[in-house]
């Protein structure tokens, strides 16, 4: 839950920078938490693609623009930058507190 360490390269962006940038189009937001977290909630407009099976599905990502992954409270999506580095994929973004600092601010969520 506390990302006492930040891994060289990790870029972190806050929820509201997250939110902002994705309203604008500039970023691609990727949920990597499981089905059943996916199914109660999520944030508008995000892509699911479950941690277990990124590696498997990498190479669906969208190009167009970076990616910027989350999680419940940011460890899977700092794990799912490990997977693309291990996959020679340069996304290295990932949203701070994940969907449950996201949902604390008070930005839109879906269920």
């Amino acid at each position: 839950m506390f990302n006492f360490f930040k891994p060289a390269g990790l870029s972190a962006l806050t929820v509201h920078e997250a939110h902002e940038r994705a309203l604008k189009g500039e970023i691609c937001l990727v949920d990597v938490r499981e089905p059943n977290e996916w199914a109660q909630m999520r944030v508008p407009g995000a892509i699911h693609m479950p941690l277990s099976n990124l590696a498997k599905q990498a190479s669906e990502l969208p190009k167009e623009k970076p990616i910027v992954f989350y999680c419940l409270s940011g460890g899977r999506s700092a794990r799912a930058i490990d997977v693309c580095r291990q996959l020679g994929l340069s996304h290295n973004m990932h949203v701070t507190g994940g969907i449950t600092a996201w949902r604390a601010a008070g930005l839109p969520i879906e269920r």
